[in-house]
């Protein structure tokens, strides 16, 4: 298993919900740490949804672990249920490939390629179960004919910057277990 990576540091790869828009004037200060503040929510919620109970680890020593894994799992259940209904209300774009870390992202639009030196949002909705997307200003360093387009990040900041780090290393450590896996069974 090869680790994903771009701009030389480890990326998180996936088929998502991405939308690019192209934005009139640089984001001001104030709309930046809008965004940073609203981004570390959205990455703290994503990590707080992605770990599990570890159902192998029960013991005496947490006689209630049984119990909160099955209420864990109706919760999850409930908030897939609630995030399907929230993009019913605002349907998000089909999904399609991309590749990101703190640094930039690599992804293909669909709806026309933008201009090199375009500065814009990108919006990845990281689970379906999340209403609010990791928005990301970027500017495009270049496009391929394909309409796969490359754009290197305004730095997020670091809490931000740490927590894309981590889901990407969490992603990667996820996929080498199911290798690992694959090649048991």
């Amino acid at each position: 298993m090869d680790t994903v990576v771009l701009f030389d540091e480890m990326a998180y790869e996936d088929v998502l919900s991405v939308r690019w828009s192209p934005l009139s004037s640089a984001p001001s200060f104030s709309e930046c740490s809008h965004f940073s503040q609203r981004n570390l929510k959205v990455l703290q919620v994503c990590a707080a949804a992605e770990s599990q109970v570890a159902v192998d680890a029960l013991d005496e020593k947490n006689p209630y672990a049984s119990d909160l894994h099955r209420v864990e799992v109706k919760l999850n259940m409930a908030l897939e249920v609630l995030g399907q209904l929230v993009a019913a209300q605002d349907p998000r774009p089909a999904p399609l490939a991309v590749r990101f870390n703190a640094l930039g992202g690599v992804w293909h639009n669909p709806e026309g390629v933008p201009a090199t030196g375009t500065q814009g949002l990108l919006r990845i909705y990281l689970q379906e179960c999340l209403a609010q997307p990791l928005t990301l200003i970027a500017t495009v360093l270049g496009c391929a004919e394909d309409g796969r387009v490359r754009a290197q990040f305004t730095p997020p900041g670091e809490p931000v910057a740490e927590l894309i780090g981590k889901l990407a290393f969490r992603r990667h450590r996820r996929q080498v277990a199911g290798m690992r896996q694959h090649h048991r069974d």
